[in-house]
């Protein structure tokens, strides 16, 4: 299937869940916040949130400085 992450397209896996997608990008472990189709999933759900085909997935990570 392919779901859009960070405006780019990816193809993946059928049943590709949140916490899959936000490790293709980061290996932060905290300072992650996810929004699929504009609405922001919980960290407590990214294991059992399963993407769909066309799914638009944005990952933000917090940066620190000044």
């Amino acid at each position: 299937m392919i779901v859009m992450i960070n405006g780019a397209s990816h193809e993946v896996a059928d049943g590709m869940t949140v916490a899959q997608a936000v490790r293709t990008l980061t290996t932060a472990t905290t300072g992650v916040a996810v929004a699929v189709n504009d609405e922001v999933v919980t960290r407590s759900s990214w294991e059992t949130t399963a993407l769909s085909d066309r799914d638009r997935v944005e990952v933000l990570t917090a940066v620190q400085g000044g």
